[in-house]
C-alpha cells in the first residue's frame, strides 16, 4: 500500500507533474500522435502515476538548466535529469536507474589520443553549457578551458566553426557528430557517467522514500532494462 504522505508529497494538486529534459534524446525518443513526449523518461513517470493513483502531466524544459532552476517555483512534482551536486542543494535525487557515458570528440589531425591528454594547458574544450557533464567537468577540468553554448548544436557548430581541440557529450550523440566530420574521432573510455536520476524539490521526504524504493524496484525487476529494449536506445546502461 502507498504511503499516503508519500501520495500527498508527490501530487500536492491532484496530479504528478513530471518534468522531463526534452534535450536528452536518449530518454525522450519520440512523439505520440497526440504530441505527447514519449521515451524512457515518461514511461517512468508513467508508471510512478500508475502506483500513486494519480493522472500524470508531463511538463517539458528545454534544458535540464530550466529544469533544475524551477525546482523552488512549483511548477513540477518530479525531476527526471541528471544527478550532479550543484543540482541537488534545490533537489533530492534517488540514485540513477540509468548511465549515459559522456566522452569527447577530436577533429581530424588530432594529437589527442585519450581522456586524460585533454586536460592539458592551451586546450580548449567546447560544451553544452550546465548539462550533467558539463558541470562536471566545470569540478574536475583543471588545466583546459570550457568554452559554452546553449544546446547540443549550437555547440558542435562552435567546435567546428572555432576549431576548439575537443567536443564534450553523451558518446550517443558524438556518434552522430563524427558522421558529420570526416576524419574526427571519438576517444576511448569515459571522462563521466551522467547518472540519470529522479528527482523531487528539498522538503518532501515521504516522496523522496517512495522515488527511492520505486528505482529500486524498477532495477531490481528489471523494468529499466525493458524500457531500453522496448525503445531502441543504445548509449546507455542500466545504473548498478
Amino acid at each position: 500500500m502507498v504511503d499516503l504522505e508519500a501520495v500527498h508529497q508527490l501530487a500536492p494538486t491532484g496530479v504528478l507533474r513530471a518534468a522531463l529534459n526534452m534535450i536528452n534524446f536518449l530518454l525522450i525518443t519520440g512523439q505520440s500522435p497526440e504530441g505527447e513526449p514519449e521515451g524512457i523518461a515518461p514511461d517512468m513517470a508513467g508508471a510512478i502515476a500508475n502506483i500513486l493513483g494519480v493522472p500524470l502531466v508531463l511538463i517539458p524544459f528545454a534544458s535540464p538548466g530550466e529544469l533544475a532552476d524551477a525546482a523552488t517555483q512549483d511548477v513540477w512534482d518530479i525531476g527526471l535529469i541528471g544527478a550532479e551536486p550543484a543540482r541537488a542543494e534545490t533537489i533530492d535525487f534517488t540514485t540513477a536507474y540509468v548511465e549515459i557515458e559522456a566522452t569527447y570528440l577530436v577533429p581530424a589531425g588530432s594529437v589527442l589520443t585519450t581522456i586524460e591528454g585533454v586536460d592539458r594547458p592551451g586546450n580548449r574544450i567546447a560544451v553544452s553549457a550546465r548539462s550533467a557533464y558539463d558541470l562536471w567537468l566545470t569540478r574536475n577540468i583543471k588545466h583546459a578551458t570550457l568554452v559554452h553554448a546553449e544546446g547540443f548544436e549550437a555547440t558542435f557548430n562552435l567546435f567546428v566553426n572555432e576549431k576548439l581541440d575537443a567536443l564534450a557529450g553523451l558518446r550517443a550523440g558524438l556518434i552522430s557528430d563524427a558522421a558529420r566530420l570526416p576524419g574526427s574521432r571519438i576517444l576511448d573510455g569515459r571522462f563521466t557517467a551522467v547518472q540519470q536520476a529522479i528527482g523531487v524539490p528539498k522538503g518532501r521526504p515521504a516522496a523522496a522514500k517512495f522515488l527511492q524504493q520505486f528505482v529500486d524496484d524498477a532495477k531490481a525487476h528489471e523494468r529499466v532494462a525493458r524500457l531500453i529494449e522496448k525503445h531502441g536506445v543504445e548509449g546507455l546502461s542500466v545504473a548498478p
